[in-house]
Formats: structure tokens, C-alpha cells, sequence
């Protein structure tokens, strides 16, 4: 019997147009053998199956249905394929529980908390062998002293927008006097921010993930851009960043950052595939703890597809065994 899986796609934030590339290659890497796949898209406006173009047949959110040439198709599970809200921020997961629907992601509480940059840091500071920058967190409308803030971190700062995925309204602030604008802008974003010191180093991103009953660390890729930082026009813009995967590393600077990848997947309750970007520094010296992303991109140039092709597997397999792993 093939399991009927709903492939979720869209969502209500500027990622939404990296959810459906990242669907697009799911969706043509699904085993039809193994797989009766409905691609739904999240939108505004409500959630649709669209079987061919201007054919949108709404979803029924009672139970997560629909009704199909005359038949009401129900879901063995969900494959989530959302970025930012509200597919990765542990909504949609929740919604998934009270319906008793298995899904390919981390649990809603998971989700949550990995979406706040700030949160995630404080429950994995005590892995050993990982290192997190020095760090403030301010809130929208209530008062946080400039002053402070300046006095507690050293130049350059990072001021990242706390639950942002892709590095939107991010900012690299190498003058004191810049700190206000950066915050400003990073406040259009996000009601929550986070101001990190900068740390000079080697850029790594690492897919993690359980197949088979085990934790598997894919082979990390290593990032360079001529850009000042990783940004969203970096991230999705071919030829703007370099992206080696397998990452030239010593063998045992490989093997440590397999072990504290395993660790924070493990403290952190993940479920599924997520992506753990890291910073090297010196002479393959410390790591440090950028953030984790839970629904990481699967576009055809994304870590995760270039990894599992590095790892020796086909997408194709790598799927049929998440879906095996987290729905059943």
C-alpha cells in the first residue's frame, strides 16, 4: 500500500518562495512507488490543493482533508516543507498533535524553542567542545540601554532578528554609531533581537539527521562569500557564495564536529533532518554555535541535497527513509 503523504509548501513569510523550490525537488524526488503525494500550498489566503493550474480545492482544517473527484483523501502524514512561519516555528506541529497526524519535523515544542535564536543558545551552551559567542537579547517596547549593550560586547556585532531564518533584516555593525540604525532595522522583522559579538572564522553548515534508528552527521559543507556575511541574497543567489562539500578538514577536526552536531541534535529533541551552522576559528581551532535550522532548504543548490549527495545517497532514498523515520 502507498502511503499518502501531503507535501506542505508556501507560508505567510518572505521565505515562502524558497518552500515551493524546496517542495518542487521533494516532490520530484518521491518514490511513486512508495508514495501518493499531494502537494498542499499555506498561504494568506487559505490552504489549497491545486490537482492542475486554477483548479484550487480548499482544505478542510477539521481534520486536514480534502475532497478529490468525489473521494475525501485523508493523510497517512505530513511532509512539512515550510520555512519560517508557520511551518517552522512549531504552529503548524502543534496543529499536527491535536490531530494526531505524524509530520517529517521536529516536534512543536522543538520547533519553537530552535526558532529563537537566543533560547537555542542557552540549552546548548554546555555541549562540550562548543563555543558561543557573547551575546544581548532586547525586546520591542521595553527599554534596553545602548550603553550597556556597547559596554558588554566588543566590535564588530552581528544584530540578527531572533526568530528569523534566512538572515532577513541581519545586520554587520563595525561602528558604535551604527548600532540604533541596525537595530531599527533588524525591529521590521521581528519583535525580539539578538546582538552577538562577531567572531572571525571559518563558516561551516552541517545537516544532521536520523535514518534507520541512528543519528547520521552528513558531511559538512564550508561556505565563503565575498559578502560581508551570510545573507539571504548570499544564501539564494548562484555564484554569490563558493560551497565545498565534503569541507577540507583534518580527520579529527571532522570527527569533533560529527560529535557536537550528534549532541546538539540530541539535547536539542530534533526529529527529521536540520542544518547546524557552525563558525571555525584559527587554525581548526574552536566551534562556534551560530543557529539551527529545522526545516532546512531542499532546493536543487541547497546543503542538505549536496550533503546526502556527498554521503553517497540518492535523494530519492534519503526521503523514503525520513518519511520511514518520522511518519511511519
Amino acid at each position: 500500500m502507498k502511503k499518502i503523504i501531503a507535501l506542505l509548501t508556501g507560508g505567510t513569510t518572505g521565505e515562502w518562495v524558497i518552500s515551493v523550490k524546496s517542495a518542487a525537488t521533494i516532490a520530484h524526488n518521491l518514490d511513486p512507488d512508495k508514495f501518493e503525494v499531494y502537494k498542499i500550498m499555506l498561504t494568506q489566503q487559505g490552504w489549497f490543493y491545486e490537482p492542475v493550474d486554477s483548479v484550487k480545492i480548499e482544505v478542510d482544517r477539521n481534520d486536514f482533508s480534502l475532497v478529490y473527484n468525489g473521494r475525501k483523501i485523508t493523510f497517512d502524514g505530513v511532509f512539512i516543507a515550510i520555512h519560517g512561519a508557520p511551518g517552522e516555528d512549531g504552529k503548524l506541529q502543534g496543529y499536527f498533535d491535536m490531530l494526531g497526524l505524524p509530520y517529517t519535523t521536529c516536534d512543536a515544542l522543538t520547533s519553537a524553542v530552535t526558532m529563537n535564536k537566543g533560547y537555542t543558545k542557552a540549552i546548548v551552551q554546555d555541549i562540550p567542545n562548543l563555543f558561543i559567542a557573547k551575546s544581548a537579547q532586547i525586546f520591542k517596547g521595553t527599554p534596553y540601554s545602548l550603553s550597556d549593550i556597547k559596554n558588554g560586547l566588543n566590535l564588530p556585532y552581528f544584530v540578527k532578528p531572533n526568530n528569523g531564518g534566512s538572515s532577513i533584516g541581519m545586520s554587520k555593525v563595525k561602528n558604535q554609531y551604527d548600532l540604533q540604525g541596525a537595530i531599527d532595522k533588524a525591529f521590521k522583522e521581528d519583535t525580539q533581537l539578538l546582538i552577538e559579538e562577531f567572531i572571525e572564522g571559518r563558516e561551516f553548515t552541517v545537516g544532521v539527521v536520523k535514518l534507520d534508528g541512528k543519528i547520521v552527521v552528513l558531511p559538512a559543507t564550508e561556505v565563503e562569500t565575498a559578502k560581508e556575511f551570510f545573507d539571504f541574497e548570499a544564501k539564494y543567489t548562484p555564484g554569490v557564495a563558493t560551497e565545498t562539500t565534503p569541507a577540507p578538514l583534518r580527520p579529527e577536526t571532522r570527527l569533533r564536529i560529527e560529535e557536537i552536531a550528534t549532541a546538539v541534535y540530541s539535547k536539542l529533541n530534533c526529529r527529521g533532518v536540520v542544518r547546524i551552522d557552525f563558525i571555525l576559528v584559527g587554525d581548526e581551532g574552536d566551534f562556534y554555535f551560530i543557529e539551527i535550522n529545522t526545516i532546512p532548504g531542499q532546493t536543487a543548490t541547497s546543503f542538505i541535497p549536496q550533503q546526502v549527495a556527498a554521503y553517497g545517497m540518492k535523494l530519492n532514498n534519503f526521503y523514503t527513509k525520513l518519511i520511514k523515520e518520522t511518519i511511519g
